[in-house]
């Protein structure tokens, strides 16, 4: 029989809190009892209205999430705001929520190495600014023209749009950050990047990495995240006989239109 605790103790080994950035809440987010059987998992990014209905519909035990359930401090647990009516739904159905963030980016096997495998290129180091190695360096087969590796970032991740600015170079050594990733440009350009590819980035942020001569695609901070929760399922099914994990069916909440 594999428990809330045994689920959650095997995944912080594997995805260890050290690799955290300091600022970062994670972890067992909500858990009404730690001996309680697990046997359906559902994987999501976000914990969400529709996710935490899918959950308590379709049966499951526990959520796994890369964003946090629980960022800032709570400071009441009522049902007159969303983030209480959330808690008091999941506990009032026994469902447990666990979160690894900025660990899941940062770790071997995680979010980025991820992002690069479904981008089809290869790891060659780690980047992050303030020594947080979040990041990757990678590179591709043979130098692209950025409007043709745009085609490419934009079916493997099936993402709707995105957010380009071209410093004129071809794309050969290529940071990658999943997620926000405004605040790592810089860092990406002094580790070698001629081509920067994240979730997200500010209209300023773009228009100076472009000046400073760096591409850059911001590809969606959903569409750079979300191939991971497959492998996190992946990895709890390969760990624990008798534990279905799926990916949640709920798609990006934030629309394109």
């Amino acid at each position: 029989m594999t428990t809330v605790h045994d689920l959650y103790t095997y995944l912080d080994g594997l995805y260890p809190k050290a690799l955290s950035c300091a600022w970062d809440n994670d972890g067992l987010m909500l858990c009404g009892d730690g001996s309680k059987e697990v046997k359906r998992v559902l994987c999501a990014l976000d914990v969400t209205e529709r996710v935490i209905t899918e959950a308590i519909e379709e049966g499951y035990d526990c959520i796994i999430s890369h964003h946090p359930m629980i960022f800032k401090k709570m400071a009441a647990v009522n049902d007159s705001d969303f983030h209480g009516r959330r808690v008091i739904d999941l506990l009032s159905h026994g469902i447990s929520v666990m979160s690894f963030h900025t660990r899941l980016d940062a770790v071997d096997g995680g979010v980025n190495d991820v992002l690069c495998d479904a981008l089809g290129l290869t790891v060659t180091g780690k980047f992050g600014c303030d020594g947080e190695e979040i990041g990757r360096m990678a590179q591709t087969d043979a130098p692209m023209n950025l409007q043709a590796f745009c085609s490419r970032v934009k079916g493997a991740l099936r993402t709707p749009c995105l957010h380009v600015v071209s410093a004129k170079k071809p794309v050969s050594h290529i940071a990658v950050l999943g997620g926000d990733g405004k605040d790592d440009w810089e860092a990406a350009l002094a580790a070698g990047a001629d081509t920067y590819i994240t979730g997200t980035m500010s209209y300023n942020t773009l228009l100076d990495a472009k000046a400073a001569g760096l591409n850059v695609i911001a590809a969606g901070h959903y569409y750079t995240e979300a191939p991971v929760m497959e492998a996190v399922a992946k990895t709890v099914c390969a760990q624990f006989d008798g534990v279905e994990a799926v990916v949640s069916e709920c798609p990006c909440e934030i629309l394109t239109v």
